[in-house]
């Protein structure tokens, strides 16, 4: 029993120093990077005020024009690819390399222009792609809800879809962006066509950019309660008035709707972005990998407003999905629910949306208890321990929630070395470091073990 102790303890020492690294290192990376990184359009600026930098740029954006490299019209051939590749390697030595885009901002698409016409070449998988946009430091708010918290969790007891539309309306911004959607939403412009949907999806964008998430999210990620469950998540479903910004007069298929989204600047980011913050990750107790609710409620609500806007489906559970489905995917029906599923199975996103409904992480972080079962199952183990009350425990605890508590600190280990300086030695002297306070917990409480022990001993 002791040794159990002491393991659980080192483990609980190590769940509470990890998340505290990583918000340190997190904060360090931020520090790092805000000193030298510009957005795209001041980086831009002072590439063009630079001889050097300004010819690689003009290079670099001729190629890109060509769409391929060997289409580059300058040179021919071989040397051509040399020169897009010569230009491309310049400029990851600028500012321009490693420049971000903020979401909002007032020549925000202009910014992303710049930022995919450098990262152009980067072809591969969508859901590797880096989000253009510079991350938002709301850690803080989420280091306090890595500790499980012991209770139930929250049900909502009223209407709280209604409740968030009320103080909506209180809200001079809100109430100011809400109805800035509602009447290009809602208006039909003709008899074929309900809305001005470019204007609506716009609208739309400003509300979630503009509005502060107290009052948007509290309209779009409400809980509902059990006894009016159909009411209020219709009243939350209707949000973004789907009948406008979210229908089409026929579903097209995801894929294609993913490759129309990409062409467009703005859905090709906020795609990118979401994928790369709600990315779930099965072995964490929050079911992220970056463990970061709020990143993951804000890279969603960035869909809204684009070709990709997502939904809550009618479903007893909460499920999101764009507006398209995998009929006539062909040999692509695999890669196709994959991308799907990415919304309608996303437990990341699930958790994040109930956390933020229920005002509160509990019962999000605990891992799951294993079943109960009604027939009784007596081990060797147990039987030898209830032979003799007194041995000494030295028996590893199989407990499913330690393998799943151990496999989210294997996360967080992960996710801590990532920001860490990009260096092997940096990496190393970390872990160097990590081992030599595990080896000193051991000791104490080896040493608390044995006084224990000896007490026991005496007293008998």
């Amino acid at each position: 029993m002791f040794h159990m102790e002491r393991k659980t303890m080192i483990l609980a020492v190590l769940y509470v120093i990890l998340p505290l690294l990583d918000v340190l290192c997190y904060a360090e990376e931020n520090l790092r990077a805000g000193a030298t990184r510009l957005d795209c359009v001041r980086a831009t600026e002072q590439c063009l005020k630079e001889q050097a930098c300004s010819t690689k740029y003009r290079t670099m954006r001729q190629c890109v024009a060509g769409g391929k490299e060997s289409n580059f019209s300058m040179v021919a051939g071989q040397e051509a690819k040399d020169e897009c590749r010569s230009a491309m390697d310049a400029l990851k030595q600028s500012p321009l390399y490693n420049c971000r885009c903020k979401r909002g901002m007032k020549k925000e698409k202009n910014c992303l222009r710049i930022y995919w016409g450098i990262y152009q070449t980067l072809q591969g998988n969508d859901f590797l792609e880096d989000s253009p946009y510079e991350p938002v430091n709301s850690r803080l708010s989420d280091i306090f809800r890595l500790a499980p918290i012991i209770g139930e969790p929250a049900v909502a007891r009223e209407n709280n879809c209604l409740n968030a539309a009320k103080a909506c309306n209180l809200n001079d911004t809100c109430k100011k962006y809400r109805s800035a959607y509602i009447s290009p939403c809602t208006s039909r412009v003709s008899t074929a066509e309900v809305c001005n949907k470019r204007k609506c999806h716009k609208a739309l964008r400003q509300f979630f950019d503009k509005v502060p998430p107290k009052h948007s999210y509290g309209m779009l990620f409400c809980s509902c309660p059990l006894s009016d469950q159909t009411a209020c998540s219709e009243r939350r479903r209707q949000t973004i008035v789907p009948v406008c910004s979210y229908e089409e007069k026929q579903k097209p298929n995801c894929l294609e709707l993913q490759a129309s989204c990409k062409t467009n600047y703005i859905c090709r980011s906020r795609l990118a972005d979401f994928f790369v913050n709600c990315q779930p990750e099965p072995r964490s107790l929050s079911g992220c990998l970056k463990e970061n609710y709020a990143d993951c409620l804000l890279a969603y609500s960035g869909l809204i407003g684009t070709s990709m806007t997502p939904n809550y489906l009618r479903s007893p559970k909460i499920s999101v999905s764009p507006y398209c489905d995998c009929s006539n995917s062909g040999n692509n029906k695999d890669e196709c629910d994959k991308f799907t599923e990415f919304f309608t199975e996303n437990t990341c996103l699930r958790n994040a949306i109930q956390a933020f409904g229920n005002g509160t992480d509990v019962g999000v972080w605990q891992p799951m208890s294993p079943v109960q079962t009604t027939t009784s199952t007596t081990t060797p183990y147990q039987r030898t321990r209830e032979r003799n009350p007194n041995t000494i425990d030295n028996t590893i605890n199989t407990d499913p929630g330690i393998y799943q508590f151990c496999g989210s600190l294997q996360v967080r280990l992960t996710h801590t070395l990532s920001h860490l300086g990009s260096t092997l030695f940096e990496k190393l002297y970390f872990l160097q470091m990590l081992c030599f306070f595990v080896v000193v917990m051991s000791v104490c409480f080896s040493c608390i073990h044995t006084l224990k022990v000896c007490l026991y001993c005496k007293t008998q």
